[in-house]
């Protein structure tokens, strides 16, 4: 056969001459792939040539499919179930104070394992309604679930597990407590093998013995103990509820505890208790009858005792708080933490709170001694480490913290910070008028704010009239209608800002942007209030507070949070804060705190009702705060401080000033006395002349007060006449003979001879039937005093003051 190409019938060779009339047609057979009537794909061009094509991406798919197959089955096969870990034994943790001492060790892990038949249906299904609904159904991993809390961590939505009961009793019994990505790839294959080797009840029983519930508490058993004292086959859906709530977040939703947390410790239970209605597992009727199962208060361990287990809580506190560490795995336990607290210090800190507090109560003479507390906190400022921690008597006896609990408001000790917003913000009053610590305002009692789009017209102490007085003045003497005009005239918001600048949290309770704010209604904590108040002795700057040097396991160091000062308030403002604050020691109600025998600055305030008093105070070298309290031991509910440690009433210059003078004394006994560098704003120093102002007016007392009258500071009573009023004034024989004190004593039957005081005495009329000058203070006596038919001095100031015959009276 010839080797030409042999013509077919009907084909001859195209002649290239000639147009070809189907370009589309494929080659002719000459080409190996032409076939008569098939027609060639017409090739790629341009960008479609980096596509993939479909062959492509099926073999690509296939590929990922079987090598995905082969790492499941290869992870399968490789990871065997463990032994059980050893958080059984785990380790005690190591507190030490800064210079190494030992500070406190947290016992050991607190865990009673009880067979699932033990613990009551309605308990077993408050904890799936909790934390894995579909338990007994589902497989033991639920990647879905897994990718969306890595999606929902990562794109900060906060840090979540993904993970099913399976997952989490592998991770608690056969591994450790850290979040790497090992540990979740044994976790993922532990939990297949264990939920075929053994069955749901089995890993339930085991999730519900190694669970972590707060207190110290491992299982299911010794969290009923620890929160109800019962075991766990006498609770119900309601306590279970609660019990179940805790596994999200143990520390936070401990009511007794963390007191402030209440709402959100609620809206868990409400979650797990509703969500066992939509599960079936228990009936609407029987859910709306379920009231809250209040836990009692804990019972710590007796190596906790005194300011130890104050101190270990508030350290897990803050290392949480700032993600050093999750408390689950901070209670695994083998860490060794070197705190700030400076031993001398911290005894120092106790001594004083004996000195001044404890010594003076006698709760079998008096009941109300039974409910006083003491929280008291000092921060270096400059480098703003906690050097002491003062929580309660006793860590075994009052287990909440009185330096960190945020429930008790902070009164007349917030004002400096509404002065501060408005040197920082350059705010005028209402006339345009820059706001200077000698402006003059209407401190009229009851005086409504202009400006607000909120009615507010609140009244001052014991409903005292002050009239035009300087803002200096209206420090010194915590005056609430000037201070409610100085919030509004800045603008509450910025108050709000300022007061978190400095060093409040931002979701302090009642820290809202309302003029009642200037009032001290929000609540912070001791330890918050110190930290602001650290801002302003650091001329404005603020380093966040630290309460750990160091912390440590196996000797490897964890990264604590960096220390940055940032400058949060200008130093004009800072300082001219602290130039108001020097007079209220100097002269006003935190006179006490000058027995530190340092320069000083402070604030005293009062809590609505009595229920807390505070001083606030700083050195150029030390800032602390100390704050009495008052709360029933028994149930907890804020009481108050009304005749506790012998007194009428507890305010923020009598103890709490004098705790703070005889720590500040002690703490820096061995550091020579700083005056304060100040830089101040513009009109501070000389004081404007203030037009002359009437005699402050209070209302006539009440039938059943016997004629008592507010006074001043240290105003002794009369034995006919009720209550004088003067700096140090004495007790008058019949109403008011013998009246003294700096600024109004009055002399009987007109007050010429013995009256005293510079502004005071001479021709001011006296009270009829005896009663002594109106006005005490500052402005009182003079030529035409007011009489007063009933006796006794009308004052000012916050010390010596009786209640309102309501009982009732506005923060201070």
């Amino acid at each position: 056969m010839s080797d030409e190409p042999q013509q077919q019938p009907g084909w001859a060779p195209r002649d290239p001459s000639v147009p070809d009339p189907d370009p589309d047609r494929g080659p002719g057979p000459d080409a190996p792939e032409d076939a008569p009537g098939k027609k060639k794909r017409p090739r790629r061009t341009g960008w479609r040539r980096l596509l993939p094509t479909w062959r492509m991406l099926l073999a690509a798919f296939l590929l990922v499919a079987v090598l995905l197959c082969g790492a499941f089955v290869a992870g399968y096969t490789m990871v065997k179930i463990p032994a059980a870990n050893d958080t059984a034994t785990a380790q005690s943790n190591v507190y030490l104070y800064a210079d190494g001492t030992p500070l406190a060790r947290d016992g050991e892990v607190n865990r009673e394992n009880v067979q699932l038949s033990q613990v009551p249906k309605a308990i077993q299904h408050a904890v799936l309604a909790a934390e894995d609904r579909g338990f007994y159904g589902e497989p033991a991993v639920d990647p879905q679930a897994m990718i969306r809390a890595a999606w929902n961590t990562a794109t900060g939505k906060g840090k979540q597990s993904g993970s099913t009961i399976t997952q989490q009793y592998v991770k608690n019994y056969y591994l450790a407590q850290e979040q790497t990505v090992t540990r979740k790839v044994k976790e993922f294959f532990i939990a297949i093998k264990l939920n075929r080797e053994k069955s749901k009840d089995y890993i339930l029983e085991g999730y519900l013995n190694t669970s972590y519930f707060g207190r110290n508490a491992y299982g299911i058993q010794a969290a009923a103990q620890a929160y109800y004292g019962k075991d766990i086959e006498q609770l119900g859906a309601p306590e279970g509820a609660y019990l179940a709530s805790l596994l999200n977040a143990p520390n936070a939703y401990d009511v007794a505890t963390h007191p402030e947390n209440r709402g959100k410790a609620l809206g868990r239970w409400n979650y797990v208790l509703d969500g066992m209605v939509k599960e079936g597992w228990l009936k609407q009727a029987a859910r709306t009858k379920i009231t809250f199962p209040q836990p009692q208060q804990a019972r710590p361990a007796a190596g906790l005792s005194g300011q130890r287990g104050y101190i270990v809580q508030a350290v897990e506190d803050y290392l949480t708080a700032h993600k050093v560490i999750d408390d689950e795995t901070l209670n695994s336990g083998g860490y060794r933490i070197t705190t700030t607290l400076d031993k001398p210090r911290q005894d120092a800190f106790v001594q004083a709170v004996e000195d001044n507090v404890m010594k003076k109560a006698d709760a079998a003479k008096r009941r109300a001694d039974r409910n006083v507390r003491v929280g008291g906190a000092s921060i270096d400022p400059v480098t703003g480490k906690v050097v002491a921690l003062y929580g309660g008597i006793d860590y075994t006896k009052q287990y909440v913290s009185n330096a960190t609990r945020r429930d008790f408001q902070v009164g007349s000790t917030f004002k400096p910070f509404v002065f501060t917003a408005a040197v920082e913000n350059g705010s005028t009053t209402q006339a345009g008028t820059p706001i200077t610590p000698n402006t003059v305002y209407d401190g009229t009692n009851r005086r409504p704010v202009v400006g607000s789009a909120i009615p507010f017209a609140p009244e001052n102490e014991d409903d005292v009239s002050y009239g035009n007085i300087s803002v200096r003045t209206a420090t010194d003497k915590s005056v609430n209608a000037v201070y409610a005009q100085l919030a509004v005239d800045v603008g509450p918001t910025k108050v709000k800002e300022t007061a978190v600048a400095l060093g409040l949290p931002e979701e302090t309770p009642e820290l809202n942007a309302y003029p009642s704010i200037a009032l001290g209604v929000a609540t912070a904590s001791v330890l918050d209030m110190t930290e602001a108040y650290a801002t302003l002795a650091n001329h404005g700057k603020r380093g966040t507070y630290s309460l750990v040097e160091k912390i440590s396991k196996n000797g490897e160091d964890l990264p604590l949070p960096q220390q940055e000062t940032k400058q949060v308030v200008s130093r004009t403002a800072a300082d001219t804060t602290t130039s108001i604050l020097r007079s209220v020691v100097d002269g006003g109600t935190g006179a006490a705190a000058k027995a530190a025998g340092r320069p000083a600055a402070g604030k005293t305030g009062t809590a609505e009702e009595d229920k807390a008093a505070w001083f606030a105070g700083y050195t150029p070298d030390l800032a602390t705060v100390v704050a009495v309290m008052g709360a029933d031991p028994d149930t907890a509910v804020q009481k108050p401080l009304y005749g506790a440690l012998g007194q009428d009433r507890i305010n923020g210059g009598g103890a709490p000033a004098e705790t703070w003078a005889q720590y500040t004394a002690a703490a820096l006994k061995d550091k020579e006395a700083k005056e304060f560098d100040l830089e101040v704003e513009a009109g501070s120093e000389a004081p404007v002349v203030p037009p002359p102002v009437a005699p402050p007016v209070a209302p006539p007392p009440s039938e059943d007060t016997g004629g008592q009258r507010p006074g001043t500071d240290n105003g002794g009573a009369a034995a006919d006449g009720g209550q004088q009023g003067g700096r140090t004034g004495g007790a008058a024989a019949t109403g008011g003979d013998q009246g003294g004190g700096d600024n109004g004593g009055a002399a009987a039957d007109g007050g010429n001879d013995t009256g005293g005081g510079p502004t005071g005495g001479n021709d001011g009329a006296a009270a009829a039937d005896g009663g002594g000058d109106q006005g005490g203070g500052d402005n009182g006596g003079g030529d035409g005093g007011v009489p007063d038919p009933v006796g006794g001095l009308i004052g000012g100031g916050e010390q010596g003051r009786r209640p309102a015959a309501d009982g009732n009276a506005p923060p201070r």
